[in-house]
């Protein structure tokens, strides 16, 4: 675990907590670490967990498929991001999502029971992990607020330039990098892919980005 306490310290769960505690709080949580291929499921809708995973490496998506197997990618989670928190607190019995890695990576995942009850012993940090965990749900929802204000634009140009502006924004520059290709943007927008293609085409015949693969240049 030690190897990975640079990483923790940035976790938002333990905020807060100074890093030399962090070792005695995954003991507390029984905290593990898997390695992970690219491409590898980590949960498959239908399962049932009650383990929080959080990326100490890599990068996952989170997938939901519809019953013709269309697929849409309800968010991309990269180093130092925790998932399934929102499940595993609304105690879902079976998890409506699945998540993949898109490269090889680490996860950890943590008892979810044994962050929000009291320890045996007295622990000095679980009202600041409890404090830590809310916040988190909280961004999550206002994310997914944002996919929601993404997916609702009537066309595609609209969808796009929505999307791009928010990475802006969250890069702060006009030019930026996004997490995903073209068909995982296409999935994650709710579009067809040829479709998206032909629009970012026109913005830039139109003067209004530039791109080349996932680089991004807004005009």
């Amino acid at each position: 675990m030690e190897k990975y306490l640079k990483i923790l310290k940035n976790v938002s769960l333990f905020e807060g907590i100074e890093e030399m505690d962090i070792l005695s709080i995954l003991s507390c949580l029984s905290a593990v670490t898997v390695n992970f291929d690219k491409k590898q499921a980590v949960l498959i809708e239908g399962d049932n967990t009650d383990k929080v995973g959080i990326v100490l490496s890599g990068q996952i998506q989170i997938i939901k498929e519809d019953f013709y197997g269309n697929r849409n990618i309800v968010a991309v989670f990269d180093e130092g991001k925790l998932f399934a928190e929102t499940f595993v607190c609304a105690e879902i019995k079976t998890l409506p999502v699945s998540v993949f890695t898109t490269t090889e990576s680490v996860i950890m995942f943590i008892n979810f029971s044994k962050l929000i009850n009291t320890c045996e012993k007295p622990c000095v940090f679980h009202n600041k992990l409890i404090y830590n965990m809310l916040r988190i749900i909280a961004k999550k929802n206002i994310i997914l607020n944002q996919k929601i204000e993404f997916t609702s634009k009537r066309t595609t140009r609209e969808k796009l330039l929505a999307y791009l502006s928010a990475e802006a924004k969250k890069a702060k520059s006009s030019s930026f990098i996004i997490p995903l290709n073209r068909q995982e943007l296409a999935d994650y927008l709710s579009v067809e892919r040829s479709a998206m293609s032909a629009e970012l085409c026109r913005l830039r015949d139109d003067g209004v980005l530039n791109f080349n693969k996932n680089n991004f240049e807004l005009l």
